[in-house]
Formats: structure tokens, sequence, C-alpha cells
């Protein structure tokens, strides 16, 4: 029962109403028995730094950053996590000692359905996409261990902006490239990333790349989607078609969920099972 000593967590994010976010975590709430709530808040870029006052003014605990403010943040917050840095993009935020610290749990949810027997050391990854979602994929792809990151956008001012502020060793491994470049780097491409939002929203019915590009990955390569809902998305489908082994992002929302959700509570752990299995069930 919410009452007037519940704790507040929440999301902000403009639209925010897709969000999965708060059946996510309070699920894992309820599953703590803890006196806390979870919300969508929907902040147009405009009012963030309103925002962020009134946050302190009522007391919330923290909150996740999503489209379109992962960037704009960051000159809001009194502290910013190295990794957050680094990435350039912020999607966790906690009050702390008066102000706001933001980190990037992304990076953490991006890597987690890629690690165990495979090596990725030496491997070439292709990212489509050069935003804030971007920016974590390339992180995680440098934790990995790939050779090369190939950045793939359509402006060039962008790609340029993206290419700057990356420290070593990402900055050694960094490439970005116009999508006329595409189908010359998908053949080298072991990790073929969609940082896009292609595949969702009004480009439901939509690849970033169609099934002739698709076929130009070399055996084994993996197909990764950013995109959660629908899965699979065109994207991943096409992969599937082509025999190549797909991963949704749903696994990446729960892992960068719980990673966050820990961090607020103070708590080693925190029920991701919970998470991943209300997840699930909401999309079937």
């Amino acid at each position: 029962m919410i009452g007037g000593k519940t704790r507040v967590l929440g999301v902000v994010g403009h639209p925010v109403d897709h969000s999965l976010s708060p059946l996510m975590h309070n699920s894992a709430i309820a599953r703590l028995n803890l006196d806390l709530v979870y919300l969508p808040f929907p902040v147009a870029p405009e009012c963030l730094e309103v925002a962020l006052a009134g946050f302190a003014a009522i007391g919330v605990v923290g909150f996740n950053v999503t489209i379109p403010h992962k960037q704009a943040i960051l000159p809001l917050l009194t502290e910013v996590s190295t990794v957050a840095a680094a990435v350039g993009a912020v999607n966790t935020v906690l009050r702390k000692d008066g102000g706001w610290l933001g980190t990037n749990t992304d990076v953490e949810g991006f890597v987690a359905p890629l690690l165990g027997d495979r090596d990725w050391r030496g491997t070439v990854a292709v990212v489509l996409g050069n935003g804030g979602a971007a920016r974590a994929v390339v992180a995680g792809c440098s934790q990995l261990g790939c050779a090369e990151i190939f950045v793939v956008g359509r402006n060039r001012e962008r790609l340029a902006a993206f290419r700057e502020g990356w420290d070593l060793p990402v900055s050694d491994r960094l490439r970005v490239c116009v999508w006329d470049e595409l189908s010359s780097l998908i053949p080298q491409a072991t990790l073929l990333v969609n940082a896009t939002d292609v595949g969702m929203g009004k480009k439901v019915d939509q690849s970033p790349i169609g099934v002739e590009e698709m076929r130009l990955l070399p055996d084994g390569a993996v197909v990764y989607d950013l995109i959660y809902n629908p899965s699979p998305t065109k994207f991943l489908q096409l992969a599937t078609d082509c025999g190549l082994m797909a991963i949704d992002g749903a696994e990446m929302l729960v892992q960068q969920g719980a990673a966050a959700l820990k961090l607020w509570l103070q708590l080693p752990s925190v029920p991701v099972d919970v998470m991943r299995q209300a997840l699930q069930s909401h999309l079937g």
C-alpha cells in the first residue's frame, strides 16, 4: 500500500508511456517487500531542469533516464560516474549528498547476453546508429575486446561529434562511417547491432537493413537489436531467416534495470528472475 512514508523511484522520458521499467521494477520491489514505488514521469526536454528540482524537493530516491534526455541531463548533475563520462550518456541517477549522481548501467545490460563461452577479442562489431544508446554499445564492445567498432550513421556532423571525447582504448578501436559504406562493412562483422529506433513505434514494420545486406554477414555472426518490443523486430526476423543468432533487447533491459536497482537500494543483489519473468509475461 502506498502511504506517506512510501519512497519514490521512476523513469523520465518524452514520451515514457511505452516504458516497461515500472512493471519490472515494481515486481522486484514487491518481492523485496519494500515501501517503495517506481513511477513513469513524462518530462518534456524544456522541463528537465525543473523536473530535477521537483524530484529533489519531494525526496525522490533515484530515477532512470531514457530518450531524449540521456545526454541533455549531463550538465544538470552534481557528479557523473567514470563509465557515464566515458559513454557521454546517463541512464541512471541517484540522489547523493544533496545532489544528483549520474551513471550508466546500459553498458552492463548490453554486455550481459553476450557473456559466456564466446571470445569476442579480436572481432569486428558494426553498430547502426549514433545516439546515446549507440555510445553504450560502443563502450560494451570495447569491454568485450572487439578489435574494431564501426559506427554507421547518416549525418556526417553527428558522426564527427560521436567520434570525439572517447578515451583509450575505445578511441583506437572506433571508426565512424556513413551509411553508404555499410555494405562493405557487414561482411567483416561478427556482431551487428541495431541502436536506432527503426523497428519500433511508427517504424515497427521497417528494418534498418534489408535481407540482401543481412545475407552478407559471415557464418556465426550475432545480430543484436536493442529494441525489445515487438520481439522479434523485422531486423531480427531477417537475421533468423538467414540462419543467424538473434538477440533482442529484453535481457539488456532486465540487466540494466537490476544494476540500477542495486545502486538505488544499496543491495548486493536484487531478484533479477522476478524482473525477467514480469517482462516476459507482459511481452508474451
